[in-house]
């Protein structure tokens, strides 16, 4: 990098990749576990496996599970994000390995979120 065109054009190069990566994920559900040190304190291992588990014996192929740091409400944790195409960010906390069953058949099989373990802006 000898120039701030340079620095642009890597941007620009990235961010054309980051949509191509968006337009071919389209139809996925994205699922992301607090996964820092608080979240796992708090029982986020076992919510991990819990979605993992229930999304493969459902065949799923259409949701995607992975881990991230910490989310930023530690307080909170365990915490799970789901970004599904189409909506707003769903943020569901306080969970064990029962509710994130329940947020697999209720939301991602039959597409009601779970209003219960959301956090909201209200």
């Amino acid at each position: 990098m000898k120039s701030i065109a340079d620095i642009k054009a890597i941007r620009d190069k990235m961010q054309a990749e980051i949509i191509a990566r968006d337009i071919k994920d389209n139809d996925d559900i994205r699922v992301v576990v607090g996964m820092a040190t608080c979240g796992i304190a708090a029982g986020a291992r076992e919510v991990f496996a819990s979605l993992m588990d229930e999304v493969s014996k459902r065949n799923l192929k259409n949701v995607k599970i992975s881990r991230a740091g910490c989310l930023g409400m530690c307080k909170l944790e365990p915490i799970v994000e789901v970004y599904a195409p189409g909506k707003p960010k769903c943020t569901y906390v306080k969970l064990d390995a029962d509710k994130a069953k329940n947020i697999v058949v209720n939301h991602f099989v039959n597409g009601n979120e779970v209003a219960e373990y959301m956090i909201t802006n209200e």
